[in-house]
């Protein structure tokens, strides 16, 4: 339309499609609007697939890029595709320098940063991490650090859920100080409960209980797991709900009191609590039931102010009851199959709502937001099957990839070459297939692992079957 205009009267023209532009946009906002600030600069204080991830969204966007990375890290694919790219942790362990807060922040202010993309793991969840931040001028991409801290402490989030009215599994409404408060619990609920550390996750800190025999060694193990994973070893308790469906919703909300959900994920598929396989949306999901999920979700991320992207995780048992386990503050491995049936990129919503856009501004309405087809996440790990999938570690000598129409490969070391390190996770790629149904999406799955060569490391998950990912 603005090709064909021509003289003053073109520039009168485009003078009032500007204005119109600008009217409209005011109308998303409200007058803190004087709140945005354009981002130019981004950190990921991270490595890996996902610092990768970002890094593509900030370029799409024409926002410059900078790494960090470890000394055991200098030849990691994360440091060659950013813009820029600073040691941290100099004689420092290889998780400890990605852990090491001064010299992330003086990397960040040395170097004029904006804003620090946390990834997941590592410093994500931190909210000191998230102070420190702010303290120095830079910008968090993800929730204020007084929320990092209300969800990441495992006790306040559960009941800052039963004050918004979501249902939560029978435990303890404080992290329990002895034995003995574990013993009373379970002679109220019986067995089988569980132990969980209350200020962490990823399956560390988290054992079962079935009798009395097994109490005071579970309880134990559970104690120093968490206190090595976490620096502390606080538990609460729980009761144990057998074989449910464990089901996330994806939440994003803005600076100005608006919160939206992009449906649900299903992450049921596990090993040692932790998971292998993602599947969006969840199949044969009752629809009442993804109502009542998501709009708990919406009311709890509300109530705490949420800002910017975040997962609330819950638990259905067989008679498809709902139960609040946490909420994840940060982005999730598992948001590609989100974006990959919502068609929203979820990394380019994180980076406009910190600069301050409103929802509504970026077309983030929940009746726009529609479930298209479905989407599989299948995690490719450097696991030795034969050794119950103790890490591997090596250089990959071959290595071929499944591909083609319907298939998205996040990764960072998957390349031949590589070398696997014993330091970090062993996520090698993340293969998400996407099709108009689950069954199709599995199908692709299915024939995209078949393709994959891996030599030189062993490799589990490229085996999955066709019917561990489709509907049951």
């Amino acid at each position: 339309m603005l090709l064909h205009l021509r003289g003053s009267r073109g520039k009168m023209g485009i003078l009032l499609i500007r204005r119109v532009g600008l009217f409209c946009r005011s109308a998303h906002l409200s007058p803190q609007n004087l709140e945005y600030r354009p981002i130019k600069k981004v950190m990921v204080a991270n490595r890996g697939e996902i610092a990768i991830r970002v890094f593509r969204a900030c370029t799409e966007l024409g926002i410059r890029t900078v790494a960090v990375y470890s000394e055991q890290d200098t030849g990691q694919m994360h440091r060659q595709k950013a813009d820029e790219a600073y040691l941290i942790g100099r004689g420092l362990s290889p998780v400890a320098a990605y852990l090491h807060i001064p010299d992330i922040i003086k990397v960040a202010k040395e170097n004029n940063v904006d804003a620090i993309h946390p990834g997941y793991g590592f410093l994500s969840e931190r909210a000191d991490f998230a102070q420190a931040c702010a303290d120095a001028g830079v910008r968090f991409i993800g929730p204020s650090p007084e929320v990092v801290h209300k969800m990441g402490d495992k006790v306040e989030a559960r009941a800052l859920a039963i004050k918004a009215g979501v249902p939560v599994v029978p435990g303890t409404d404080a992290p329990i100080s002895s034995l003995k408060e574990a013993e009373e619990f379970a002679k109220t609920y019986s067995f089988p409960i569980i132990f969980k550390a209350a200020y962490g996750g990823g399956g560390r800190g988290m054992r079962v209980v079935r009798d009395y025999e097994e109490l005071e060694e579970n309880y134990q193990r559970a104690y120093s797991e968490a206190l090595a994973a976490f620096g502390n070893g606080a538990l609460f308790v729980e009761k144990f709900i057998e074989k449910p469906r464990h089901i996330e919703v994806q939440i994003l909300g803005d600076k100005y009191g608006n919160v939206i959900h992009l449906y649900e994920r299903d992450c049921s598929i596990q090993r040692r609590h932790q998971k292998v396989v993602e599947i969006a949306p969840a199949a044969q999901l009752d629809p009442h039931l993804r109502h009542r999920l998501t709009s708990d979700s919406v009311n709890l991320a509300k109530q705490v102010g949420y800002e910017n992207a975040g997962t609330v995780e819950f638990l259905v048992d067989k008679h498809g009851k709902h139960y609040f386990i946490e909420v994840n503050s940060r982005l999730q491995v598992e948001h590609t199959v989100t974006e990959e049936i919502t068609d929203v990129d979820l990394v380019h919503a994180q980076l406009r709502v910190c600069e301050g856009r409103s929802l509504p501004e970026l077309g983030l309405e929940q009746d726009k937001i529609q479930i298209n087809g479905c989407a599989i996440q299948c995690r490719v790990t450097t696991e030795d099957p034969s050794r119950g999938f103790q890490p591997d570690t090596g250089r990959i000598e071959v290595f071929r990839s499944g591909e083609g129409m319907g298939i998205r490969l996040d990764s960072a070391s998957a390349f031949q070459g590589a070398i696997i390190s014993p330091h970090y996770d062993s996520l090698l790629v993340k293969v998400i297939a996407s099709g108009k149904d689950h069954p199709t999406a599995a199908t692709k799955m299915h024939r995209a692992l078949t393709e994959f060569r891996v030599r030189g490391v062993k490799v589990g998950n490229v085996t999955c079957k066709v019917g561990w990912l489709s509907p049951v």
